[in-house]
């Protein structure tokens, strides 16, 4: 979002953007933040939660109710495993970083319900892993 808006500012501020035209697009971009935080609450995760439910949900597979609250709690207990595993500078040590990989795929492993296959359960450990990676300084 802070992207979109730094990207709204610099085409009004190079005149490719009218005032009118600026004022819309902040508009829209600040219902889609309302609706966002709204998300949080209806479905009652954490902004860090929130993002590992959408890796594991986006895109596929197709979950009933009770697959998408077996999907949140496997969320939320992944975050609290990698609270245990990761320590400062986890990323520079091949030993720390196997060791998240690992906590990743056996929380995956024993919790997501079996609507996902193992090509999307590789897919999804993978795309975590990467998550984790770019986003988790420390533990």
């Amino acid at each position: 979002m802070a992207n979109k808006f730094e990207e709204l500012i610099e085409s009004y501020n190079q005149g490719s953007r009218n005032i009118e035209d600026l004022f819309n697009e902040l508009l829209a971009l600040s219902r889609a933040l309302n609706d966002e935080q709204q998300r949080h609450a209806r479905e009652a995760m954490s902004e860090e939660e929130l993002t590992v439910f959408d890796l594991l949900t986006r895109p596929g597979p197709e979950l009933s109710a009770s697959e998408r609250e077996e999907v949140k709690k496997v969320a939320r207990e992944l975050l609290e495993r990698l609270k245990t595993t990761l320590a400062l500078d986890w990323r520079k040590q091949a030993q720390t970083r196997a060791r998240a990989r690992i906590a990743i795929e056996d929380v995956l492993d024993q919790g997501l319900p079996d609507a996902y296959t193992p090509p999307l359960y590789q897919q999804k450990c993978a795309a975590l892993f990467e998550h984790v990676y770019e986003t988790a300084a420390s533990a």
